[in-house]
């Protein structure tokens, strides 16, 4: 007897299915993947809080400074892409949680820094340790969400950012706090607190990441099969492409275009991030707790601004003409910064980190829908590993005009010209495919990856 065909899954049960594996999803392993990058923040960007100490403790100038919150990104960006393709190699547990407990290593050595040489290497040393981590989570999440719903998670995980520069000056600042306790400078005490904290967290992610969808434990059959269905459809629907070295990744079109908008948005970013301590101490009369408290403002608005953005922009089938809104305001906010009292430059600086983090939650699901995933790994790292590059020109001119003309202004109105730059380069990228839906524009021509 001939059984008859199997009748087709039924969508809406099928749907269901995948709503409730993506949520299980966003439950379980989302958090871990919040506090990872909360962390990863605080772990590079905590030198903003310590640069009179360096300068007072171990001689470390504003040039001196500048070039060396920058060394960071030079060995992000020379180990990003290997980074990447060993985490496709090796999983999401293993590799994420490896770069974890590196970064936390070199933070911790960082607390026996004796000089500029010192600050230099371990500097360039964070950079290649943390290499991979952001677009590793990012192509992490093209593997076990569909389309429809990675702007959700991203603006989650994007959050943990934001959520890091509110946390930061607060943590930072206390421990600067301890300075004496034990015969340790407080700037000592950050890093090595800080490291070990890092440490500790890369060791309890290797218990909640799952690799593969295949693996995880609290999905049932049914929403496993339902999810992997929905991941394969979307890398189905952007696939078929003649194959492309990764080296061409670099000038293709799109890549290229994608890797300019981002390195604007780094510029604005990691200026705001590196000299907001400075600015506000100009304040005067402020502790370091103080301090830390008054940075985490900006961070506050921005958080609330990307979030409230992010429930509007999610179901819009064109994110760009709302990227592009957001890189003007972050325009306005660096050109005002240059007026007025340094209450009025906190003010200007809120608004253009606002501009910053809601474009960086605008940004990446668009990157992500517009590169096939059968190169989103290689793709996302050549975009964010050269964007980032913009994370070393930006601290180091704002340290060199420091010292030299004692005044930021005119790196100010170069982040601000960047922006507006950026804003034109938008609409030159791809429409994206949205939801994950039919209106993807014409298909890129680098799909697959060789060689």
């Amino acid at each position: 007897m001939v059984n008859p065909p199997a009748p087709d899954p039924d969508p809406a049960a099928s749907s269901e299915l995948v709503e409730r594996a993506v949520t299980k999803f966003l439950r379980r392993v989302m958090p871990i993947l919040v506090l990872m990058l909360v962390v990863n923040q605080m772990d590079r960007t905590n030198v903003g809080f310590v640069q009179d100490d360096l300068k007072a403790d171990i001689g470390i100038g504003s040039a001196a400074y500048g070039l060396g919150a920058g060394l960071f990104f030079i060995g992000y960006a020379l180990l990003e892409v290997p980074s990447n393709m060993l985490m496709e190699r090796f999983g999401a547990r293993v590799w994420l949680t490896r770069i974890m407990i590196s970064w936390g290593a070199v933070t911790l050595a960082m607390c026996f820094m004796s000089g500029a040489t010192s600050f230099y290497v371990l500097r360039f040393l964070l950079g290649i340790a943390e290499a991979g981590f952001f677009p590793g989570v990012m192509y992490y999440l093209t593997t076990w969400l569909p389309d429809s719903t990675r702007g959700r998670a991203s603006a989650l995980f994007l959050g943990g950012s934001a959520t890091a520069y509110i946390v930061t000056g607060p943590i930072s600042g206390a421990l600067l706090e301890m300075h004496g306790l034990g015969g340790f400078a407080g700037w000592r005490w950050m890093f090595a607190l800080e490291g070990a904290i890092s440490i500790t967290v890369g060791i309890v992610a290797a218990f909640f990441l799952v690799s593969r969808i295949q693996d995880a434990r609290w999905l049932t059959g049914e929403e496993k099969a339902a999810l992997g269905a929905a991941v394969d459809r979307d890398r189905e629907a952007r696939s078929g492409e003649p194959q492309v070295s990764r080296l061409r990744l670099v000038v293709h079109p799109q890549v290229a275009l994608l890797t300019g908008v981002f390195f604007a948005m780094a510029l604005t970013g990691y200026a705001i991030t590196f000299w907001l301590p400075s600015l506000v101490d100009d304040i005067g009369g402020l502790s370091s707790f103080q301090i830390g408290l008054l940075t985490a403002v900006p961070w506050i608005c921005a958080v609330i601004a990307m979030y409230t953005m992010s429930r509007y922009t999610d179901r819009l089938p064109d994110r760009r003409p709302y990227l592009a809104i957001v890189l003007v305001l972050s325009a306005i906010g660096t050109f005002l910064a240059t007026l007025g009292s340094p209450w009025f430059g906190l003010a200007a600086v809120t608004l253009a980190a606002v501009g910053s983090k809601c474009a960086a939650n605008l940004f990446w699901p668009l990157a992500q829908s517009t590169l096939d995933l059968r190169v989103t790994a290689a793709g996302l790292a050549v975009v964010n590993s050269l964007g980032n590059l913009g994370g070393f020109v930006s601290p180091t001119l704002f340290g060199y005009l420091e010292e030299t003309t004692g005044s930021t202004n005119g790196g100010l109105y170069a982040l601000s010209a960047a922006s507006l730059l950026a804003t034109v380069g938008v609409y030159f990228l791809r429409r994206g495919s949205g939801q994950g839906g039919a209106e993807a524009a014409a298909p890129v021509p680098a799909r697959t990856v060789s060689g």
